[in-house]
């Protein structure tokens, strides 16, 4: 029988109870080309009513509760709408919890880092980004919280380049080059690094730079996966990763790695080819996540 509540038999309504919380950030107004991730939290919570609540390898999520604080309904005033997801961001944070956060653009992680380092403030943290694009550009389409910005963002006001990791990148802007040409120190594996060395050697490397931090933050953009995989993202780039290399590398760093909060963004359903391909690869990734969750 399906549940008819977001995350089927792991809801939980009182927050106190639960291992995990979930917050949907559906804003799209920095993207630079196609838009509609706005409306993909209210799509993966709709499908997650569907899926057993099970990993992929039989393993039944049975010892956690996942509590959704609901959206953050979007302001016209950017700066303002930036600062309530900072501070409920922070807020769920601070419960101790590890915290799950749906896009919406990547310019959402900007607040979401920010809030990340707040409540870390003192501690060693680290970020590791998940793209086909680097987003350390200073400014893109004449702002600084464009979509091509979080990570520039998260390296001026959270972290050193050295807290940075960066996987399966592959396409860049020209200052993007220059800037790993002055930061040496960032671990940039590139998607054809991981297509030649394997991800298994991937993993090594992030567990060798990250297994003396304090905390990590995952931030994944769908576009990471190769658009055979997930089609439904607004600048998908040929040459990415596959749904298994994934799945396998995000259970490695969930088991591996202090990982303490993930969000997820640009995938964007209206732009999906088929029968919501792109939003099931982002539910079957969280899912996994949620599956190392219950076996701690």
């Amino acid at each position: 029988m399906i549940d008819l509540k977001p995350w089927g038999e792991l809801n939980c309504q009182d927050m106190t109870k639960a291992g995990a919380c979930v917050m949907g950030i559906p804003f799209d107004g920095a993207v630079s080309c196609g838009k509609g991730s706005s409306l993909a939290p209210e799509k993966i919570r709709s499908l997650s009513r569907y899926l057993p609540v099970f990993t992929e390898e039989g393993n039944a999520i049975d010892n956690l509760q996942v509590y959704d604080h609901g959206d953050i309904p979007v302001s016209l005033d950017w700066a303002q709408y930036y600062a309530e997801v900072e501070n409920e961001a922070l807020t769920l944070l601070q419960t101790g919890k590890f915290c799950l956060f749906l896009g919406g653009d990547h310019s959402v992680t900007i607040p979401l880092t920010k809030a990340f380092g707040k409540y870390h403030q003192g501690r060693k943290i680290g970020i590791i980004h998940f793209d086909s694009h680097p987003d350390l550009c200073d400014e893109y389409d004449g702002h600084k919280w464009s979509h091509a910005c979080p990570l520039k963002r998260a390296v001026d006001d959270v972290i050193t380049p050295a807290d940075l990791a960066q996987i399966g990148i592959r396409s860049y802007e020209s200052e993007e080059v220059v800037f790993y040409k002055e930061h040496p120190e960032l671990l940039l594996i590139r998607a054809s690094d991981l297509y030649r060395s394997g991800w298994q050697a991937a993993c090594d490397k992030l567990k060798s730079r990250f297994k003396d931090y304090d905390a990590v933050y995952i931030t994944l953009d769908i576009d990471v996966l190769d658009p055979a995989f997930a089609p439904g993202t607004g600048t998908p780039e040929a040459g990415g990763l596959s749904s298994r290399e994934l799945m396998e590398m995000i259970r490695f760093l969930m088991t591996e790695i202090p990982v303490a909060a993930m969000d997820i963004v640009e995938v964007s359903p209206p732009l999906d080819s088929i029968n919501n391909i792109t939003s099931w690869a982002a539910l079957k990734v969280v899912y996994e996540v949620f599956g190392k969750l219950s076996a701690k």
